[in-house]
């Protein structure tokens, strides 16, 4: 069987394809090469953070490679724009990552599975946080596209105080100077902050240097705050909250197999990014193994990918209507470790069994 796995491997994004790319490979080789008992070729190829870029390769894969299922794409823009065609063509997407509000909600499809969450989740956790602490002013910054839209939305369901401005950036941004300086001038409680891969290091880098993050408390998604993140912005991250539904800590089978081998074989502790992408390929290695490896048949294909019993990274996973998950969901902390270095640690759990708020949209029934 033939996996097209399409990713921003280059660029200020590059990271995270990198972690997505690195995680499901990892769970192929564990496995032996082989999804669901069948002998697995994956064909990678970078969007470059383009969807022009994107739309080419997903034609190459669906016209000339014949790929048997799609994944890997880290940016809802991108997926938005291949997201059609893939489902034209009646090809499974299992996504270990985008989540546009649209496809769990009114778009949903039967083509379309996330593995990760809906785009508002991270960010509606570390809204009920800021109402939590009383923070009753708030500016909120994001990039200017649909994850970041869904971000800020996310944020505002939970959060109780009033938000001072909307503050929407350039995907491809990476100097916020004039940002900083209008939180600076509007004196918020605390600013809130979706910035992902080098976006968020030169975020949190300019925004300690200009002093603020010991006067106006800065709150992060699991995604500006990861180990991806540290390694790159290093002091100004320490002692910050973020939001995730993934941990390193988080005790089960899978997950310890997961941080012990990922660190074996890429010398990198993980970020959740890279759990994502072993959990798409976990996702399919069940999935296809319950089809009896009939791939070609659809039916059996969706049946199987909605009710195969699998565990993921974070425990026994199950899908809502709409394909995106309901699990748990934690508030984490940036802390320093005895070698002096920094690290992530678990704080506590925010949500049990969160589902994401657009699936009495969506019309598809099982």
């Amino acid at each position: 069987m033939k996996i097209g796995f399409v990713s921003t491997l280059s660029g200020p994004g590059a990271a995270l394809g990198i972690d997505i790319r690195d995680g499901f490979n990892l769970a192929l080789s564990l496995n032996g090469g082989r999804l669901g008992g069948l002998p697995a070729e994956v064909i990678v190829v970078d969007d470059q953070q383009n969807p022009d870029v994107a739309r080419q390769v997903v034609d190459r894969f669906l016209r000339r490679d014949r790929v048997d299922f799609i994944t890997g794409i880290v940016y809802s823009n991108i997926l938005l724009a291949v997201g059609g065609s893939i489902f034209e063509s009646r090809t499974f997407y299992i996504s270990p990552n985008a989540g546009p509000s649209q496809y769990a909600g009114s778009e949903c499809n039967p083509f379309f599975f996330n593995v990760a969450w809906q785009n508002d989740n991270l960010h509606e956790v570390m809204g009920h946080y800021a109402a939590q602490q009383n923070f009753d002013t708030a500016v909120l910054v994001a990039p200017n596209y649909q994850a970041g839209y869904d971000a800020l939305a996310g944020f505002k369901r939970f959060y109780r105080g009033k938000v001072l401005e909307e503050i929407y950036t350039r995907l491809n941004q990476l100097d916020y100077a004039a940002e900083i300086a209008r939180i600076r001038s509007l004196r918020p409680r605390a600013v809130y902050a979706f910035l992902p891969g080098g976006l968020g290091i030169s975020f949190v880098k300019q925004y300690a240097e200009a002093g603020l993050k010991g006067t106006i408390p800065l709150l992060l998604p699991g995604f500006s705050a990861d180990q991806d993140v540290i390694q790159g912005t290093g002091e100004a991250l320490l002692g910050i909250a973020n939001s995730s539904h993934w941990a390193l800590e988080l005790d089960n089978p899978t997950n310890r197999r997961f941080v012990a081998e990922f660190q074996r074989a890429y010398k990198r502790i993980p970020t959740l990014y890279a759990a994502q992408g072993f959990d798409a390929a976990l996702l399919l290695d069940a999935a296809i193994r319950a089809a009896e490896g009939r791939i070609a048949d659809k039916e059996a294909m969706l049946k199987a990918l909605r009710t195969a019993k699998w565990e993921s990274t974070r425990g026994p996973f199950r899908f809502n209507r709409n394909h995106f998950p309901v699990q748990d969901y934690y508030l984490r902390r940036v802390v320093r470790k005895e070698d002096g270095g920094l690290i992530n640690r678990l704080v506590g759990r925010v949500f049990r069994q969160h589902q994401d708020a657009y699936v009495q949209n969506c019309r598809m029934s099982w």
